[in-house]
Protein backbone atom coordinates (compact mmCIF):
# COMPACT_ATOMS: atom_id res chain seq x y z
CA UNK A 1 0.00 0.00 0.00
CA UNK A 2 1.01 3.54 -1.16
CA UNK A 3 1.64 6.07 2.00
CA UNK A 4 1.16 9.77 0.65
CA UNK A 5 2.09 10.99 4.11
CA UNK A 6 -1.74 11.77 5.06
CA UNK A 7 -1.96 11.08 9.29
CA UNK A 8 -6.38 11.89 9.10
CA UNK A 9 -7.07 13.45 12.44
CA UNK A 10 -9.88 11.30 14.10
CA UNK A 11 -13.65 12.82 14.11
CA UNK A 12 -14.43 14.14 17.33
CA UNK A 13 -17.01 11.72 19.17
CA UNK A 14 -20.61 12.42 18.77
CA UNK A 15 -22.30 14.78 22.05
CA UNK A 16 -26.18 14.05 22.76
CA UNK A 17 -27.61 17.67 22.10
CA UNK A 18 -28.77 18.88 26.12
CA UNK A 19 -31.18 20.92 24.77
CA UNK A 20 -34.63 19.90 23.23
CA UNK A 21 -35.03 21.61 19.43
CA UNK A 22 -37.58 24.00 19.00
CA UNK A 23 -39.35 21.75 16.58
CA UNK A 24 -39.57 19.35 19.68
CA UNK A 25 -40.58 22.15 22.08
CA UNK A 26 -43.33 23.16 19.99
CA UNK A 27 -44.90 19.82 19.55
CA UNK A 28 -48.62 19.34 20.59
CA UNK A 29 -49.10 16.44 21.80
CA UNK A 30 -51.96 14.45 21.94
CA UNK A 31 -52.86 14.91 25.47
CA UNK A 32 -52.28 18.42 24.84
CA UNK A 33 -54.80 18.31 21.43
CA UNK A 34 -57.30 16.81 23.25
CA UNK A 35 -57.70 19.38 26.14
CA UNK A 36 -57.57 22.14 23.97
CA UNK A 37 -60.25 20.74 21.82
CA UNK A 38 -62.32 20.11 25.03
CA UNK A 39 -61.75 23.91 26.24
CA UNK A 40 -62.90 24.97 22.72
CA UNK A 41 -66.07 22.68 22.95
CA UNK A 42 -65.47 21.84 19.32
CA UNK A 43 -65.85 25.68 18.34
CA UNK A 44 -63.18 28.27 17.15
CA UNK A 45 -61.56 29.95 20.16
CA UNK A 46 -62.08 33.08 18.75
CA UNK A 47 -65.18 33.51 16.45
CA UNK A 48 -67.25 30.21 17.53
CA UNK A 49 -66.95 28.39 13.83
CA UNK A 50 -67.02 24.67 14.19
CA UNK A 51 -65.35 24.03 10.78
CA UNK A 52 -61.93 23.46 9.98
CA UNK A 53 -60.47 23.31 13.47
CA UNK A 54 -57.01 22.96 13.76
CA UNK A 55 -54.61 23.66 16.78
CA UNK A 56 -52.40 26.86 17.00
CA UNK A 57 -49.92 27.86 18.90
CA UNK A 58 -50.64 31.11 20.60
CA UNK A 59 -46.16 31.54 20.81
CA UNK A 60 -43.73 31.02 18.04
CA UNK A 61 -42.13 27.65 18.91
CA UNK A 62 -38.41 29.07 19.73
CA UNK A 63 -40.28 31.16 22.93
CA UNK A 64 -41.64 27.78 24.06
CA UNK A 65 -39.44 27.49 27.30
CA UNK A 66 -40.18 23.77 28.12
CA UNK A 67 -42.74 21.49 26.23
CA UNK A 68 -45.73 22.67 24.52
CA UNK A 69 -49.06 23.27 27.38
CA UNK A 70 -52.57 23.73 26.46
CA UNK A 71 -52.02 27.47 27.33
CA UNK A 72 -49.70 27.76 24.40
CA UNK A 73 -52.22 26.43 22.01
CA UNK A 74 -55.78 27.53 20.79
CA UNK A 75 -58.22 25.64 18.84
CA UNK A 76 -58.88 28.13 15.73
CA UNK A 77 -60.00 27.94 12.49
CA UNK A 78 -58.01 27.16 9.68
CA UNK A 79 -55.86 26.31 7.51
CA UNK A 80 -53.34 29.01 8.28
CA UNK A 81 -52.50 30.14 4.77
CA UNK A 82 -55.98 30.88 3.72
CA UNK A 83 -56.63 34.51 4.42
CA UNK A 84 -59.83 35.16 6.21
CA UNK A 85 -59.39 32.13 9.08
CA UNK A 86 -58.50 32.79 12.38
CA UNK A 87 -55.60 30.76 12.30
CA UNK A 88 -54.29 32.79 9.18
CA UNK A 89 -55.16 36.18 11.30
CA UNK A 90 -53.10 34.85 14.44
CA UNK A 91 -50.18 33.99 12.67
CA UNK A 92 -49.65 36.53 10.08
CA UNK A 93 -51.11 39.90 11.59
CA UNK A 94 -49.98 42.14 13.98
CA UNK A 95 -53.85 42.52 15.41
CA UNK A 96 -53.71 38.81 15.41
CA UNK A 97 -50.35 38.20 17.34
CA UNK A 98 -51.57 40.87 19.93
CA UNK A 99 -54.77 38.59 20.30
CA UNK A 100 -52.98 35.58 20.53
CA UNK A 101 -50.74 37.05 23.44
CA UNK A 102 -53.34 38.16 25.38
CA UNK A 103 -55.36 35.05 24.84
CA UNK A 104 -52.26 33.28 26.22
CA UNK A 105 -51.79 35.36 29.01
CA UNK A 106 -55.33 35.29 29.79
CA UNK A 107 -55.09 31.10 29.94
CA UNK A 108 -52.54 31.13 32.38
CA UNK A 109 -53.90 33.52 34.56
CA UNK A 110 -57.24 31.24 34.77
CA UNK A 111 -55.25 28.22 35.07
CA UNK A 112 -53.18 30.12 38.26
CA UNK A 113 -56.34 29.85 40.30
Amino acid sequence: MVSFGLDPVPKPRKTKRNKPTAKQRGAISKEVYAAALERSGGCCERCGSTEGLQCAHLIRRWKIEGRTTVNDVAMLCGPSVNSGTCHHYADYTAGGKQWAENYRKTLYENNQE
